[in-house]
């Protein structure tokens, strides 16, 4: 069955297909405000997506643009999913991760594990990664977000690191409260048991997500609220970081009112 479901202020999509996608709209902004309904969606892989899945997405959300962060390897290896099928949704690629052909999740994560900061830990490390050695796709992504006509959905294959940083990314230009941030971010734990259990059915990830337990694949809020801080300290905050990397005020000004009610 699909429907979209509120708990507790998260706005969980219930879908046949997908088992961490949801709305961040709803979310409070640091001057009281809210993140608009309808306007990013953030999500794990979308290969297995029903028809009903597609009809909410499309027909009732109206999704019309999906960034998808995954590899060139993910991608080829899961197949094109249902949604491609769709000429009016523009699907658009911006890989946060290295393209290091068939192995590619396995040898980032041993060479992340070998790189990791002990002070900041493994996640952190990992996402400051992204921030250090792929801004291209990070402004890309957002870049696609803003120009958007109606829904965007950013999603990898399991919603929780890649599509975490860019989406904290958003949130953080719509003015939403830290706190709130990486509340967002944390969600996806109430899902991870879910999450695990499909990436183990696909040969593309299987070998990857074994090597840790359900814990350590849990996200956390103060991975997320440290992270932004060391982005701060390392560059300025996130409004300087993507201004460097020419996402300037103006777009980021765009970006703000898609997000905004």
């Amino acid at each position: 069955m699909t429907d979209l479901a509120n708990h507790d202020r998260i706005l969980w999509l219930e879908l046949d297909g997908a088992v961490n996608i949801r709305d961040v709209g709803g979310i409070p902004t640091a001057d009281g405000g809210t993140t608009a309904r309808g306007r990013l969606l953030r999500a794990d892989n979308l290969q297995d997506l029903s028809e009903a899945d597609l009809g909410l997405l499309v027909d009732t959300i109206g999704l019309d643009t999906v960034v998808d962060l995954r590899t060139a390897h993910e991608i080829e290896s899961e197949g094109p999913g249902p949604l491609r099928a769709y000429e009016q949704v523009r699907h658009v690629h911006h890989s946060l991760l290295p393209e290091a052909g068939g192995d590619a999740l396995l040898t980032r994560d041993r060479a992340r594990d070998a790189e990791t900061d002990a002070d900041l830990g493994r996640m952190v490390s990992h996402y400051l990664g992204y921030v250090a050695h792929r801004p291209d796709s990070i402004v890309g992504a957002l870049r696609a977000v803003t120009e958007a006509p109606g829904a965007a959905l950013v999603h990898c294959a399991a919603g929780k690191d890649r599509t975490g940083v860019v989406t904290a990314f958003a949130l953080e230009v719509a003015g939403v409260d830290r706190q709130a941030i990486a509340a967002d971010y944390a969600a996806t734990a109430q899902r991870i048991e879910a999450i695990i259990r499909r990436l183990r059915g696909s040969e593309t990830y299987r070998e990857d997500v074994e090597r840790k337990s359900i814990d350590e694949h849990r996200p956390r809020a103060e991975s997320m609220d440290r992270f932004l801080r060391e982005v701060d300290v390392r560059h300025g905050g996130v409004h300087a970081y993507l201004d460097a990397h020419g996402f300037g005020a103006d777009e980021a000004a765009r970006l703000r009112t898609k997000l905004r009610d």
